[in-house]
């Protein structure tokens, strides 16, 4: 286990998640095959020669779920109970077959629940492809165990 439990946590942490991954076609199609979103934009590379973008462009719902998957292992893995929001997600720029994808996240929130048992925490997560342009960003809002037996106290 190497994700935090909620008392590791602090606003205004930001982490610098180690992962990156280089986004290949076969990704794009299998996960437009998955959804099935049969999307001309993300699959047909004729129609896409004739957008604005010239080429195909990956499904933004993957980029932003290669978002979530980069920052598990030093935010959750291990230690959350569930996700429960993604809000305020943004795809400022495309992100292109062979492009290599980093995370950061910013804690931007957290609290005991009401039973004073687990934690909620708040985190804004911005995806960047390899020119460091940010192609995805949003809140990510999970329910986070504490640390067995107390220990760690409260910042």
């Amino acid at each position: 286990m190497t994700g935090r439990y909620y008392e590791e946590f602090a606003e205004g942490d930001r982490i610098e998640h180690e992962k990156r991954r280089t986004v290949s076609e076969a990704d794009n199609q299998r996960f437009c095959d998955m959804t099935m979103n049969q999307q001309p934009l993300h699959l047909d590379a004729a129609f896409a020669s004739d957008t604005q973008f010239g080429e195909r462009i990956v499904n933004g719902l993957y980029t932003m779920s290669l978002g979530v998957g980069l920052t598990i292992p030093e935010t959750t893995d291990g230690t959350i109970v569930a996700n429960l929001a993604y809000d305020d997600v943004s795809h400022p720029k495309p992100v292109f077959h062979g492009d290599t994808l980093r995370a950061v996240s910013t804690v931007t929130e957290k609290r005991e629940t009401s039973d004073g048992e687990r934690g909620v925490v708040t985190m804004h997560v911005e995806v960047f492809n390899q020119s460091d342009e940010v192609v995805c960003s949003f809140d990510r809002t999970v329910l986070s165990l504490k640390r067995p037996g107390g220990e760690g106290g409260e910042d």
